[in-house]
């Protein structure tokens, strides 16, 4: 009996307790839409249920000189020049597999070399880069000659690698300068290479990068660079975040405008009354 009371009473501070937490606890008041309800996919690579599949295995119709590469056995392999996306996107999470040639020829940058370029701008190379020598802001996973990836986390040759980039879109000043940077963040088989870097401007091979106003929205190209880099599995996803917004402020009880009452007539009282009655 002294055991069970015991359990009552420890149960009743754990309520007062709790009671307590939640009487203190605080919330923004911030009215939120419903996010909305995605199917993330059987596994981490699998095209969420929002996402736009640019490339199944089966063809390449989404892009332009798609025609031109070679598609077999689930993969479509570089050939005969670059292909870009018909449709444009703008601050976007893009998911695409690679693989360089099994068959290891030349180094450097002449290896298993190509990229994806964002906006046509901004490219994340692309580099056979297992065991494989060059220029560190110039490696697989490196913004191009702007940052080089954190660690090396590539595969070796022939072997599928995946890229998961978050790319938010630079606006604009009038003037052409930036009024707000891009930023990449990209994950190099599942490994953050690029931490939210801020892009310093367009990719150049051959000067620095430069600042190029451009719209909200852009074409995602894939590089032809002369080696027959495989790619598989590409969707992107268009990132809209959710906006919330503070609800109209309730009137206190000081704010609340007066009513004003009509004056009621005055009973007079009986003394009065009587007074005025033996002063006539």
């Amino acid at each position: 009996m002294k055991s069970s009371s015991f359990h009552v009473a420890i149960g009743l501070c754990c309520l007062s307790v709790a009671s307590l937490v939640s009487a203190d606890e605080w919330k923004s008041g911030i009215e939120w839409p419903e996010p909305p309800q995605v199917d993330p996919g059987a596994t981490s690579t699998d095209a969420p249920s929002d996402a736009i599949v640019l490339f199944d295995g089966k063809d390449l119709s989404k892009w332009d000189g798609g025609e031109k590469w070679i598609i077999k056995d689930g993969y479509a392999e570089v050939a005969k020049g670059g292909i870009t996306t018909k449709d444009k996107f703008g601050d976007m999470q893009l998911h695409l597999e690679f693989a360089s040639p099994a068959e290891v020829k030349g180094s450097g940058q002449g290896r298993g070399n190509s990229g994806v370029f964002l906006f046509g701008k901004y490219e994340v190379q692309i580099l056979d880069s297992y065991d494989n020598p060059t220029y560190f802001d110039g490696q697989s996973a490196s913004i191009y000659k702007q940052s080089p990836p954190m660690v090396n986390a590539s595969r070796k040759p022939g072997e599928w690698q995946t890229y998961d980039i978050i790319f938010n879109a630079p606006t604009f000043k009038k003037d052409g300068s930036f009024d707000k940077p891009g930023h990449v963040t990209v994950l190099h088989n599942g490994v953050l290479v690029q931490n939210n870097f801020e892009l310093l401007g367009a990719t150049k091979w051959d000067s620095p990068p430069k600042v190029e106003k451009h719209g909200p929205k852009g074409k995602i190209s894939l590089q032809f660079h002369w080696n027959p880099v495989r790619f598989r599995n590409i969707w992107v996803r268009e990132l809209n975040p959710l906006v919330g917004k503070m609800p109209e402020p309730k009137p206190t009880e000081e704010a609340k405008p007066e009513v004003k009452k009509e004056s009621e007539p005055v009973a007079e009282k009986p003394a009065e009354k009587a007074a005025e009655e033996s002063a006539k």
